[in-house]
């Protein structure tokens, strides 16, 4: 069960945390300093990198996430109400981050091979308005994980 939690929770540290950073820090930086055409090439960069570690995360969280539940807690009906709000809502961050990554990232990454600077400025708002949104449920999902069993 320890090394459940563990990865779990790096999991859930290297997605949240890396679109907090994402959002809270890289974004305004980039702003400020990359010049506009060349903004959709340094993100299309960064997030495949980034991407590579959601996807890993995303799968160890599925599986240290069952695991833990039909291993440590008998199931589903031994589960308390926070694994069935974190469940809940970690799947619904693994949906958007599915449509994002099939959809605006993709039609990013087209942009940037198009050379097509005002289109992968779009494709990055749509992404910053997804990550946004993940990134909220996502710290929701750290403090009722974190905290809801003594709430």
């Amino acid at each position: 069960m320890g090394l459940a939690i563990a990865l779990h929770a790096l999991s859930a540290v290297i997605w949240v945390g890396g679109m907090f950073f994402a959002y809270m820090a890289m974004r305004p930086a980039v702003g400020e300093v990359i010049e506009a055409g060349q903004r959709g090439e340094l993100w299309c960069q960064t997030l495949t990198r980034f991407f590579r570690w959601v996807w890993l995360a995303i799968v160890l969280l599925l599986i240290t996430g069952y695991w833990m539940i039909f291993k440590g807690f008998g199931g589903m009906a031994g589960a308390g109400w926070h694994i069935h709000a974190m469940q809940t809502l970690g799947l619904i961050m693994m949906l958007l981050f599915f449509h994002l990554y099939f959809a605006p990232f993709r039609r990013l990454k087209l942009a940037v091979a198009a050379s097509d600077p005002q289109e992968g400025g779009r494709q990055v708002g749509k992404i910053r308005r997804l990550v946004g949104i993940n990134l909220i449920i996502g710290l929701v999902v750290v403090a009722v994980g974190s905290a809801g069993r003594y709430l």
